[in-house]
């Protein structure tokens, strides 16, 4: 069976109260969950202390080391991020670095620790970014491993300078289910084929 699990880059700590991403996630959630996907939950950043760098664990008091094991338990990482400023936040662009490390964590094959494993993105915000953002994510994640489906992401933004959140949307517009319901399809469908036939890298030199 497909697993999947995300990562909510919001810059707020879990609160109790309704979230955009989380809304995004959550359509992606249930889109997986048609296709037979096992849910293994989200991950909110900013609730954890994922400490600056490039390795796989800075140190006492890092909390990559475990998150990095849940994150690569799953088949699909179902990466949510809001925009700020046109750009990715902090936290995501945190895991990005740390993700750096997995160029140095390969086998004798030259197979990153994520190598084999999809990429699906989602993205809310109330200005411009959203191509911009995924750019920054589908890039970085590759260079990492990650393999990315095709159809782009799953995004919303609303009205440059707007009051309006996707959270508070009366009704999810059509053309984002739809595309929610390709990425999903798209990713559940390369995980389980690189399930039944991994990459095979490449030897490397001794």
């Amino acid at each position: 069976m497909v697993k999947a699990i995300a990562v909510n880059a919001s810059l707020k700590a879990s609160s109790g109260e309704p979230s955009s991403t989380d809304k995004m996630i959550g359509l992606v959630e249930h889109a997986l969950a048609k296709r037979g996907a096992e849910w293994l939950g989200t991950i909110r950043l900013a609730d954890h202390d994922i400490k600056p760098g490039v390795s796989s664990d800075e140190g006492e008091g890092d909390a990559w080391p475990a998150l990095r094991k849940q994150i690569l338990e799953a088949d699909i990482l179902v990466f949510g991020t809001p925009i700020w400023m046109g750009q990715l936040p902090s936290t995501a662009k945190r895991v990005l670095e740390r993700m750096d490390a997995f160029l140095s964590e390969t086998d004798d094959n030259g197979r990153m620790p994520s190598t084999g494993k999809v990429l699906a993105v989602a993205i809310v915000g109330n200005e411009d970014g959203a191509h911009h953002v995924s750019a920054e994510l589908f890039q970085g994640l590759s260079d990492t491993g990650w393999t990315v489906p095709p159809g782009g992401p799953a995004y919303w933004v609303g009205e440059a300078m707007g009051k309006v959140d996707f959270k508070d949307l009366p009704k999810v517009p059509d053309k984002v289910t739809e595309t929610v319901e390709m990425l999903a399809s798209n990713s559940h469908h390369l995980a389980t084929l690189l399930a039944d036939k991994p990459f095979p890298g490449v030897e490397q030199s001794k």
